[in-house]
């Protein structure tokens, strides 16, 4: 599909589109590598009028009945249902995911968790007595939602849409790598009536946006969702007024995989749990744990499965790997592959070279490694691209002590031939979100991490109450 233009030349600012006279940000499209937009480059006094608009909205947007509140934010699920093919569009085109991918995932997700955020809301028990005293549960305030562009609309309605619903008003600064869909977001929320200030965008680069956001003293709660390098500069900067701060940071997610699981059926799904969007993952199971003596069965298990994930152009239907976001994201995943074969990985396939027939794009061979061990970078590190690496391992004790083995602590998977045997292997790893056989992804369930993979939790009533302050009244 040809690379569409998509010019924004304005900031969405208390209720209305600002027109921006500096600088701006050239988007492009991960498959054409064209330019396929810009977005404003936005400043310091971007985000000040931004978060004063925001403050000034939270009094009457909190007073608010939480059903007025809830009611909006169906609205703005089923806009966001009416625009499903142009957003899983755009968003192809910015990120690269398979387009049919981006319909389900993309955009099914973002709808979804305004959807569900309005029923959380409706069910939540907002006051409790203890004792002699009335609890009760009141929005944060002001809170700045800095996101990245993997999932880009994804992660800002997994943030705006429990915020809007605590009572909370919000500043949104979208990764600028991927910032277009937030544009309709906005043209969203203006549609539906979402009141003057309750919802801000604010398009730039990290160290200047991001951080004023974070260090803003009328900002009282940020919700950032990235690096872990980036998570923490953000918590160092939030801390210069002890605001609020919530993480979901990387991951380096193992799957342990048992003797008695049956191997045709976990490696599979396996590598597909690695390779989506790409590796593009933060809770990609990148590491596959598998026992020394089926080592070179699941190594030709995965071999075959990873050819089966085709590069290219993701609006064509046969396709089961798009580009990586970037030149920038495409090298470093190069780097990283060529760095695994110098510490004396066994690459099974893949590899750094260009994909046949791929010279445009930010393609990378779909890549699998064996003899990884613990030591190694591409064991350790987190590469966010299509590698996987395939770890042996003697003992079960030994697999539990090398799946924790890390400094993050986002996901993890388990396969056994007995369910209540991987729940008990499941308990002892030290990760947010384990799945068990399988399990799907539930956006119902707590999300989020131990260790260096962040704090806090999104999604469900977990993820709403990130957003709000308890008060104790004494009666």
């Amino acid at each position: 599909m040809a690379t569409p233009e998509t010019t924004r030349d304005s900031l969405y600012i208390d209720g209305a589109w600002v027109p921006h006279a500096g600088g701006s940000i050239e988007v492009i499209d991960s498959t054409t590598e064209e330019v396929m937009g810009s977005v404003p480059e936005g400043t310091v006094e971007d985000v000040d009028r931004a978060v004063a608009a925001a403050r000034a909205a939270f009094p009457a947007w909190s007073a608010l009945p939480v059903e007025e509140r809830t009611a909006l934010l169906t609205k703005v699920a089923e806009a966001l249902g009416a625009r499903m093919d142009d957003l899983a569009d755009l968003i192809t085109h910015e990120v690269g995911m398979p387009r049919m991918l981006s319909q389900l995932v993309q955009v099914g997700l973002p709808l979804n968790s305004f959807a569900s955020a309005a029923q959380v809301a409706t069910d939540f028990t907002w006051e409790q007595t203890v004792g002699n005293s009335l609890i009760v549960r009141e929005p944060i305030g002001v809170v700045g939602c800095i996101t990245p562009w993997n999932y880009p609309l994804h992660q800002i309605a997994a943030k705006v849409a429990p915020a809007l619903a605590a009572g909370c008003t919000v500043v949104v600064k979208p990764s600028e790598v991927a910032p277009l869909n937030a544009f309709v977001l906005a043209e969203i929320m203006d549609e539906v009536g979402v009141p003057a200030g309750v919802f801000n965008l604010v398009t730039g680069f990290g160290p200047v946006v991001g951080e004023a956001i974070a260090a803003h003293k009328d900002v009282d709660m940020v919700s950032f969702t990235g690096s872990t390098r980036a998570g923490k500069r953000v918590t160092e900067v939030a801390a210069g007024t002890v605001k609020r701060v919530a993480l979901e940071l990387g991951g380096k997610s193992a799957n342990v995989i048992l003797p008695d699981a049956d191997l045709a059926t976990a490696v599979p799904d396996g590598v597909g749990k690695c390779f989506l969007n790409s590796g593009q993952t933060c809770s990609a199971l990148t590491r596959m744990l598998v026992p020394r003596e089926n080592l070179a069965e699941a190594e030709e298990l995965a071999r075959t499965t990873a050819e089966t994930f085709t590069p290219g152009d993701p609006f064509d239907g046969s396709t089961r790997l798009g580009p990586l976001v970037s030149a920038a994201q495409r090298d470093r995943v190069r780097m990283y592959i060529d760095k695994g074969i110098g510490e004396g990985a066994r690459l099974l396939t893949g590899g750094s070279d260009t994909p046949d027939g791929l010279d445009r794009g930010f393609f990378v061979a779909p890549t699998v490694f064996s003899d990884v061990t613990r030591d190694m970078a591409i064991a350790r590190e987190e590469i966010f691209g299509p590698v996987l690496v395939i770890i042996p391992y003697d003992t079960e004790d030994e697999a539990v002590e090398i799946a924790n083995d890390t400094d993050y602590g986002l996901a993890g998977g388990v396969w056994s031939g007995d369910p209540e045997h991987a729940k008990a292997v499941a308990r002892r790893l030290r990760t947010g979100q384990v799945e068990v056989n399988g399990g799907s992804f539930n956006p119902g369930a707590p999300f989020g991490g131990y260790k260096q993979s962040g704090n806090g939790r999104e999604f469900g009533s977990f993820g709403l109450e990130e957003f709000l302050e308890v008060k104790a009244m004494q009666l």
